[in-house]
């Protein structure tokens, strides 16, 4: 062999004695380094001692070509699959079968080969912004700012979060596997151009105040039909937004713009609540007014009504009997007129030389109206009334 330990010198013996594979002998004194052909020598003798036969005879080797082959088929053919993965295995390239968790067995390398992708896991992509490695993030411009549809720049940082389709067949992992190519890649490609489509529908005022929710849900509806269109075996469970404002070098004049529209929102709130508290009121207060005039004159007709009902129903009596009538018109007239003024009866028999005592019965007591006289005398007995001031008056 081309190693063996003759005398003659061969492999690292050099010109002969103990010399090393430089030429040089060991130098006296001190630590020695270790001879190699003596390593060499010894590894051969283990080796004869492996293989009956030595090491010329075919029948060790092929033992050992054996041994490892059956090593090799052993390590290929046995593998796991995690709870959290589903196997797809194929056969020279064509997928045969799926494997659910545990313990698998298939066909050697080359014949076969497994794929475990990770089916129950979410996977996270941050587009518009990177972590640092802690709790920070740092925006991306390139792929944050973004086009509104009132034409306004607006940096937008989102999450998206997808898996893998998982059913018992693996045709989600399957499609995952082989109908993309780079499916991570294809997923952020799709989530900034469907972010861009929307907010090149959408104003500004709204991506930053209450259309937050609504973009989110078109950008997942358009994400999810491309994918599904491209048959990725994939499924996005969530977009969230994280930041939207304006850049940086306007955010200043941005955010007074905003204050502004704020307090002209906030004074027409204010308008619009005094406008009503005062209309409601000013339309009570016509109401009021309108049925009190209604009221009025409700109640002038129907005084009106009553008072000519009244003098007809006088008139119908007054043709059946003038006289007494008219007497009695005249007497509740008198009545009513002088029973409001002080008044001096004057017995018309005795020419007006007799006057009647008269005691003033309600000045005796302060504070009493004066007391209503009684009817006047009939007229046999009277025959004229003079007023206090002279004024006679006759039937």
């Amino acid at each position: 062999m081309p190693w063996s330990n003759n005398s003659g010198g061969g492999g690292w013996q050099g010109g002969g004695g103990n010399r090393g594979p430089w030429g040089q002998g060991p130098s006296g004194g001190g630590n020695q380094p270790p001879d190699l052909d003596d390593l060499i020598r010894k590894g051969q003798e283990k080796l004869r001692e492996l293989i009956p036969g030595g090491t010329g005879g075919g029948r060790g080797l092929a033992l050992v070509i054996a041994a490892a082959a059956i090593i090799f088929l052993g390590l290929s053919s046995v593998y796991r699959v995690d709870t959290d993965r589903q196997g797809v295995v194929s056969r020279f390239g064509k997928v045969v079968r799926a494997e659910a968790p545990g313990l698998r067995v298939k066909l050697p390398y080359p014949i076969e080969t497994v794929d475990l992708p990770t089916v129950t896991r979410d996977n996270r992509m941050d587009i518009g912004m990177r972590g640092t490695g802690g709790s920070s993030t740092v925006n991306v411009s390139e792929e944050g700012l973004m086009l509104t549809g009132d034409e306004n720049i607006v940096d937008i940082s989102f999450t998206v979060r997808w898996r893998i389709k998982y059913d018992p067949d693996a045709n989600g992992a399957k499609a995952y596997l082989f109908n993309v190519e780079e499916p991570e890649r294809t997923v952020r490609a799709i989530a900034e151009s469907a972010m861009r489509e929307v907010v090149g529908q959408s104003n500004i005022q709204s991506l930053l105040t209450t259309g937050r929710t609504d973009v989110q849900n078109k950008v997942k509806g358009l994400m999810q039909d491309a994918l599904d269109s491209y048959k990725a075996g994939i499924d996005i469970t969530e977009v969230q937004l994280q930041n939207s404002n304006p850049p940086p070098a306007v955010i200043d004049a941005f955010r007074d713009v905003q204050a502004a529209q704020a307090d002209q929102e906030r004074m027409r709130f204010e308008a619009n609540t005094y406008a009503n508290t005062v209309v409601p009121k000013a339309r009570g207060q016509a109401a009021q007014i309108t049925q009190g005039a209604e009221a009025y004159r409700e109640q002038i007709v129907a005084e009106a009504e009553g008072e000519a009902k009244r003098f007809l129903s006088i008139y119908a009596e007054y043709k059946k009997a003038k006289d007494v009538t008219r007497r009695r018109l005249y007497l509740e007239t008198m009545e009513d007129v002088y029973g409001r003024i002080n008044k001096v009866m004057v017995d018309g028999d005795q020419g007006g030389k007799s006057v009647l005592p008269y005691l003033p019965l309600s000045e005796l007591k302060p504070g009493t109206a004066p007391a209503k006289p009684a009817a006047s005398t009939s007229p046999a007995t009277t025959s004229s009334t003079t007023s206090a001031t002279g004024t006679e008056v006759r039937p």
